[in-house]
């Protein structure tokens, strides 16, 4: 498998535009096979083309103090920041040919460089195309993990009947149900021969279309499907999280946030007020008898 082919098919599946640093972290073994190993130290071979007395000479100056002579760590970096530069150099060079492979084939599709890095992207005299296919397109579909979990159980225990769901899941699912038949991801399969003729649920076509299944048989383990149970409620709880932290976080939240000791003071204030004022209407009353007695 050549590097090209490896390096077109990150890009393709890259959600974002790929970086020639991230490259360079993927393939810089490869790319160092490719050029023959890194590049040779010259500083070994130096010291023992010089003679044992030059070598002596220099010594003193060295043990003076003498800052131009670069000490092995600064060559070890040395090396490494040239070895970096020569995978990157090599990187664009392939990314180049791939560019240019597209951009003269008559490809729909083409490799552009967008915010320092590099994305595939459809060619523009094609937008038309894409952009009446796009309208087509029905828009995508979003299940909770309740609807999830319901979906799950009928897929791998198909027919099944609302009660044997609602056993399974623990809790009723008669409004899940409900959903997902309106949605053509499950829809009916007779009754079962039982008392009361319950319903019996199925998947639909539509099921298969919106997970790119071939068939039932098609299905993820238990094992695998309970892990992305897994990471949508972990997504779930980080989007409540995260509304509940704007939420509070607000000028509104913050302009209606009301401090302890602020609040303390206010109502102390408000007592010492209501006192002067009773106190104030108590002499008032007894002001005139007062007056009366001298």
């Amino acid at each position: 498998m050549s590097l090209k082919a490896k390096l077109e098919a990150v890009v393709y599946a890259a959600e974002e535009p790929v970086t020639l640093a991230q490259l360079a972290g993927i393939f810089a073994e490869e790319v160092l096979q490719e050029l023959g190993g890194s590049a040779p130290e010259a500083a070994p071979d130096v010291i023992e083309a010089t003679p044992p007395d030059v070598i002596e000479d220099a010594q003193p100056a060295v043990e003076a103090g003498s800052t131009e002579e670069p000490s092995g760590e600064a060559e070890e970096k040395k090396s490494a920041r040239l070895r970096e530069r020569r995978i990157r150099q090599f990187l664009q060079q392939v990314l180049d040919e791939l560019i240019a492979d597209y951009a003269n084939s008559e490809r729909g599709m083409e490799i552009r460089e967008i915010a320092g890095g590099y994305r595939m992207a459809t060619k523009p005299e094609y937008h038309d195309a894409v952009r009446g296919f796009v309208k087509s397109l029905k828009p995508p579909m979003k299940l909770s993990l309740q609807a999830l979990e319901t979906l799950a159980v009928i897929a791998y225990k198909q027919p099944v009947t609302a009660p044997e769901v609602s056993e399974i899941r623990g809790v009723d699912s008669g409004g899940v149900l409900g959903g997902l038949v309106s949605r053509k991801l499950i829809t009916t399969a007779g009754r079962k021969p039982v008392i009361g003729r319950p319903i019996l649920y199925k998947t639909t076509k539509e099921f298969l279309l919106r997970f790119g299944l071939k068939d039932v048989n098609d299905l993820p383990s238990m094992e695998e499907f309970e892990k992305m149970a897994g990471e949508l409620a972990e997504s779930e709880a980080e989007g409540e999280a995260q509304d509940v932290v704007n939420l509070a976080s607000s000028p509104t939240a913050e302009s209606a946030e009301v401090h302890p000791e602020h609040q303390a003071s206010e109502e102390l204030a408000s007592e010492e007020q209501a006192s002067e004022e009773q106190a104030s209407e108590l002499q008032q009353l007894t002001s005139p008898g007062i007056e009366g007695q001298s």
